[in-house]
């Protein structure tokens, strides 16, 4: 015989998350996997505080030099052990957090920076032979910041902000004294660096 009563299914009872906060969730999830994807997240931080130290130390240096040409001769140096520090503080950056340092996002950062980079040597020349050495602070203040700008625009959003204030400073160096350039390119090579180097190291990790 046939169980009058309709078999009854058992509900089992337990929490479960309401399909919009999971599907929420599951959203932001990707949205944050595609941002990391898709930005260069190395940029070392303390890097940029060491870089910002040495170009301090540089300008302190050119400022007692009796010629243009030693001048000239210590920021190229301090060039070159900027970039020295650059390359060795973002890999470390990079192979300590596990991040891919030849991305396409870092491609796209160093070919966004490499640019202006090129222009600037090669104008350095140019004036120099035009005699012109009071128009180098800002041409490299203001390249190094168009550099950063588009380059940092596949990086943390910090980046590009850092690169304004370079373009702010060259702009005013342009406007500024001749007599001032040391000091801009102190205050941008230098204190800019150690400023957003401290803020890189803070919010994203070194």
């Amino acid at each position: 015989m046939h169980d009058p009563q309709p078999h009854r299914i058992r509900r089992f009872h337990r929490s479960v998350r309401p399909l919009p906060a999971r599907a929420a969730d599951d959203l932001r999830f990707i949205r944050d996997t595609m941002e990391r994807s898709a930005a260069f997240t190395a940029i070392s931080g303390w890097g940029q505080v060491i870089l910002g130290l040495t170009a301090l130390g540089a300008a302190a240096l050119a400022a007692r030099q009796a010629s243009p040409f030693s001048w000239l001769r210590v920021w190229l140096a301090e060039g070159l052990l900027a970039v020295t520090i650059g390359l060795i503080s973002n890999t470390w950056k990079a192979n300590r957090r596990g991040l891919p340092l030849f991305s396409g996002p870092a491609r796209k950062v160093a070919l966004g920076l490499a640019p202006p980079l090129v222009a600037g040597a090669f104008l350095t020349f140019l004036l120099l032979r035009m005699r012109l050495q009071s128009a180098l602070p800002a041409t490299w203040l203001l390249l190094y910041g168009a550099g950063v700008m588009t380059g940092g625009a596949f990086s943390v959003a910090i980046v590009p902000v850092m690169g304004l204030c370079f373009m702010v400073l060259g702009g005013m160096a342009v406007l500024g004294p001749a007599a001032w350039g040391n000091y801009f390119l102190a205050a941008g090579f230098g204190g800019l660096h150690v400023i957003f180097g401290l803020l890189i190291a803070r919010r994203h990790g070194g």
